[in-house]
This record gives C-alpha cells, structure tokens and sequence, in this order.
C-alpha cells in the first residue's frame, strides 16, 4: 500500500508537467500559425472533428448502402434517389453545386442541379434527419464507374426507413418522372460498359405527325391502356411491356412515329444497334441495364436472313477447317437471344417498357418475331395519302387549301411519293405557289417514269419471234 501511495506523482510534479506541455503547445501553434498556411490548417482541424465525430456518431447510426447493380440489373431504388434528390439539392450542408445546361439556345433558362459526388446531402421524413452521400469510384478490372449511395440516420429509425422512407422515396421518383420535361436518347458505349445519354429535343407529337386519324386514334388509345395496366398484367401474369413493329418504305415517317410515342408518353429512349453486339451474353447486359419507363429502339432489323446467313457461314467454317480460334466462330447475338428478352424469361427483368423494332421490308424478318406477344402491333406506315399531304401542308405552308390541291391529290393516288419527299419539296419556299408548283412538277416527273418503267417492262415481255 505504501509502495502504492509512493507511485503517485505529488502535485507540484503534475503543475511541472502540465506547464512544460503548456508551453510547448504555444510553441507549436506559433509554429504553425507562422509557417502553415491557414487553409491547410482548417483543413486539418476539419478532418480531425469528422474523425471524431464519425466515431462517436458510429455508435448510434447506420449507413444503408444502395449500390447501382442489383442481382444483374439496375437497381431501382438507385434510380429513385438519383431522380429524387436533386430536388433536395437547395440543402447542401456545404457549398459546392454541379450545375449544366444542354441548352444551346438559351443556357441560363435550363440550368439543372446535378448530385455532387462525396457531398452531404439533407433530407428530412417525417421528423427523421437522414444525410444522403453518392460515392464514386473506378473498378479495377473495367473502365466503367462504380456508384452507390450512402443514407446514415439513427439506428433507433431503422425500421421506419426501411417500410416507409423507401416507399415514400419510389413514389416521390415515379411522380417526377412521369412529369419529367427532358427527355434522353442513349446509345451503347461498349468501351465503357454502359448507356451513356444526350440530350432528346426531337419536337415531333402525335398533333404534328402526319398520319391517318384512325392509326392515330388507335396508337394513343393503345399506349394509354398500356400505360394504365400495370394490374392487369400482373393479373395475367405477363410481363408490363409492349412491343410495336413499324414497316414500310424508307421516307414515311418510322423515325418520326417513335419521337412522338417518346414525347406523348415521357420515355427515354435506349437505341440499340444490333450489329455492334458480340454475344448473346452481351445483350444481356445491355438489355437488362435499361431503366423502366423507357422506350427500347431497334431499327432496320431483318434478323431472317441476316441470322441465316450467319449460321451458314459459321458452318462452313466449322467443315472447312478444324476451330482453333473459338473468336473466329462467334455469330453474334442470335436470334434466340433476343426472342429471351423481348418475352422469355428475361424479359420480366424491369417494367413499363416499350420495345419498338423497325425495317423496311418485313416479308425478310424471322417468323418468330412476328408471333404474337412479341411484337403485339404491326404499324405500317406507307407512302403519302391525300390526308397525310394535307396535313403537311398545313404544317409547312400554314394553308388548308389550294388551286394545285386537285392535281397534286390526283397524282398522289397515282404514284408512290413518301411523306419525306413531300415535305423537302414544301420546304423548297415559303411561298405556297412556288412550293405547290415544285411538289407538282415532281409527281409529274414521277409519273412519267413509272409510265416509261412499265412500258419497257411491258416490251420486253413480248415473244421474240426469231427465238421461236
């Protein structure tokens, strides 16, 4: 006990002590206030109180980690917070912003807010404080973005967050988006393994499409019902998506036709070049990497003959000499494959999703895509009518009626003129008879040579005696 008592330093060695360190801290913030830059030293200071705030707070919170990828496909409520939070943005616990415009014409009016990555982000549920992080990094063995968010509030909360706070958050996401002004058009950037996007300012609705009023009619009324359906298809247990095959000459308005589904029903659009994917197993990953409510775009497909040709080709390499090179047989994405998405299995793998195929000569494609349920409405879009001239018409000359109306309908119905060449021809002048005058003289000139192709062909259909 005494040799105890002896150990404990007496008072005048702790006063020692505590001045001989006292003066060394002078010392040393002397030091630094001479020789450290300020800022250096905040952020110091700033680091050292995160360190022990982190600490202390680790204790009594807990961190959901929403990452982008979930079981193969995007992750949903990833993509809720990203639609979400940017109307969080105006509570920045610091200063910095990441802003940007797309707008050529008029920058400052369309400036948007973008989620800054490693910055706090504050919200707020229902008395619940929650702090939102999106973390950012680069996998090691692919040159695409890692991404997650990070969502920290009281452990006491946890429950809640997770029955109510997600809910509220998907919700919140749904109604922006099916409000959303700014559409995106993607394409496939397979160096970087992901959908990458500009900006979609394609003007065309169904008021300025140049179609017959009953396709129409029938097109709004069927993407109404689809978009309403949710219900029902999960009554029948089919997946919530609808696939249209749009066929016809070049020039009559395929294009035109997907801008103003996109537009009327708010989608993204995800163009899809068939060509450029190497597997089946590719595809995929591409597929699966859309996000819902959106539109997936394949154009001029014509996977009969193309598929065909590729088998054929893979087998006589496969006769011809032995397969050292398993690269050298690779047939692309297959037929098969792409049938798996659109309404296999994998097509259960997202919702409200629009899958759109076009080409110009549909008597060439595969008769299993034509099956029904794969493609559910066959849209034909043929050349120039009297309505669809009218129409355009109105739109380009901002006139209802004209002294050349009669002869240009008559040769209408006579020759084969696309919507697209009707509407270069219109765009010649602003003037209504010099523009008329043009489209006239054309269908004329179109006239005369199927007149002439016919009456070569006709001749040479005439038995030539001497061959007798």
């Amino acid at each position: 006990m005494a040799s105890l008592y002896n150990q404990i330093p007496s008072v005048s060695a702790v006063f020692a002590f505590y001045s001989s360190f006292s003066a060394i801290t002078v010392l040393f913030r002397r030091i630094m206030d001479d020789f450290v830059p300020k800022r250096f030293r905040d952020y110091v200071a700033l680091k050292v109180e995160d360190f022990f705030s982190y600490y202390f707070r680790f204790r009594s919170s807990v961190t959901f980690v929403i990452e982008e990828r979930w079981e193969y496909v995007d992750n949903q409520t990833f993509r809720a917070a990203e639609v979400y939070l940017p109307t969080r943005l105006a509570r920045l616990s610091t200063g910095k912003l990441v802003v940007g415009s797309s707008s050529l014409k008029n920058p400052t009016n369309h400036l948007k807010l973008g989620i800054p990555i490693n910055t706090v982000i504050i919200d707020e549920f229902e008395g619940i404080h929650l702090k939102w992080t999106l973390h950012s990094s680069e996998t090691k063995f692919y040159a695409y973005e890692k991404r997650c968010f990070y969502l920290t509030c009281k452990k006491e909360f946890r429950e809640q967050i997770m029955t109510d706070y997600f809910t509220y958050l998907a919700k919140s996401a749904e109604n922006i988006m099916g409000h959303r002004e700014n559409l995106k058009i993607y394409t496939y950037n397979q160096e970087r393994y992901q959908w990458q996007p500009a900006n979609f300012e394609h003007h065309t609705t169904f008021e300025t499409l140049a179609i017959e009023p009953h396709l129409k009619k029938t097109l709004i009324d069927d993407l109404e019902s689809f978009s309403k359906g949710k219900d029902y298809f999960k009554s029948v247990g089919r997946a919530w998506k609808r696939g249209y095959l749009l066929y016809g000459p070049p020039g009559t308005g395929k294009s035109s036709m997907v801008a103003a589904i996109a537009n009327h029903m708010k989608y993204h659009i995800y163009d899809l070049q068939l060509q450029s994917v190497k597997d089946d197993a590719e595809l995929r990953k591409i597929l699966t990497s859309t996000k819902n409510r959106s539109i997936l775009l394949i154009e001029d497909i014509d996977f009969g003959s193309d598929a065909s040709r590729k088998r054929q080709t893979n087998d006589k390499e496969k006769d011809g000499e032995p397969q050292k090179d398993k690269k050298k047989f690779e047939v692309g994405v297959s037929l098969s494959g792409l049938l798996n998405f659109v309404d296999g299995l994998w097509s259960s793998c997202g919702e409200e999703r629009i899958i759109i195929f076009t080409t110009n000569h549909k008597e060439k494609l595969d008769p299993a895509l034509l099956r029904p349920g794969r493609m559910d409405i066959h849209i034909l879009m043929d050349y120039c009518t009297p309505f669809v001239f009218k129409k355009l018409m109105a739109m380009y000359l901002k006139i209802d009626d004209h002294v050349l109306f009669d002869p240009i309908e008559k040769l209408v119905f006579e020759v084969s003129v696309t919507p697209a060449e009707v509407a270069q021809q219109l765009m010649a002048s602003k003037n209504a008879d010099i523009a008329l005058k043009g489209l006239l003289e054309s269908l004329e000139t179109k006239k005369m040579r199927k007149e002439e192709d016919t009456r070569v062909e006709g001749e040479g259909d005439i038995e030539d005696p001497e061959t007798k």
